[in-house]
């Protein structure tokens, strides 16, 4: 593992003086939101992602532009044969954005890490190990896409598959199984979940109406694993417009039931 890790960080190097391909990318956006009873507020979101490609090195970062450039992520990966070893060297402080956002209450720790997969000739198998010694098997067999991830305790279990016009997704983690079966009637897509969650969404491309009902969620408090709390929160339901325009802009409304209150977002990516 660590030869592997040091193999790629020589590459990266290697790499570096010889970037070739640079492609910039991003989006920018401004809301008005009415907030119900709340006070009105108004903000503003602009994100720019810069990749730079050489030979089979990619490096990414992204960043949040709105009044200064602050990083957003940062990642490198390249492939060595049939090796593909992926670095997430960014290390995210969630704490603030989560205890509003998701109900957590605390960073989850240090969210860098490293990952060495390796194209099994067994099918379309792959077997991927990370720095903290997870083990994760995944390929696609018969249509059906199963990843298996071995951990000290805790181990997870993703399968998903389209059956009779229907997609299927099941987790299990750690012996708590959840799922979501999603399918098209008459022109609507409409999606089910086992936490009494449901959406539909109508229209065309570029000219949507997305309806989405989130069921009502329990407290939990934080555990050595999570390291943070969930706050309770009452069920709630969104109903969200978007039209594409042909200035390349693009515009949406959504309304929330929570807090009865009205978004209005004008948005455009380039």
């Amino acid at each position: 593992m660590k030869k592997l890790i040091a193999l790629f960080a020589t590459t990266a190097v290697a790499s570096g003086s010889a970037m070739g391909a640079i492609a910039l990318s991003g989006s920018a956006s401004v809301s008005y939101d009415d907030n119900g009873s709340s006070p009105s507020a108004t903000s503003y979101d602009a994100d720019m992602t810069i990749t730079g490609t050489a030979g089979s090195t990619t490096f990414t970062s992204t960043m949040d532009i709105d009044a200064a450039a602050t990083v957003t992520g940062t990642s490198l990966a390249t492939t060595i044969g049939p090796i593909t070893v992926a670095a997430d060297m960014f290390n995210e402080d969630d704490s603030a954005t989560n205890s509003t956002t998701g109900g957590l209450t605390s960073d989850s720790g240090d969210n860098r890490s490293v990952t060495v997969s390796l194209d099994a000739p067994v099918g379309d198998a792959t077997i991927g190990l990370d720095d903290t010694g997870n083990v994760t098997v995944s390929g696609t067999f018969s249509g059906v896409t199963v990843s298996h991830t071995m951990q000290d305790g805790t181990d997870t279990t993703t399968g998903s598959a389209s059956i009779a016009g229907m997609d299927i997704t099941l987790s299990n983690d750690a012996g708590s199984t959840s799922w979501t079966i999603g399918t098209t009637v008459a022109g609507t897509a409409v999606t089910v979940g086992s936490d009494k969650s449901i959406s539909a969404t109508f229209g065309v491309t570029g000219n949507t109406v997305v309806v989405t009902h989130t069921a009502e969620r329990a407290s939990s408090s934080s555990t050595t694993s999570t390291k943070h709390s969930t706050a309770q929160k009452d069920a709630y339901t969104t109903i969200a417009v978007s039209r594409d325009l042909t200035s390349g802009a693009a515009l949406s409304a959504t309304y929330n039931t929570f807090d009865s209150s009205l978004t209005l977002k004008a948005s455009v990516a380039f």
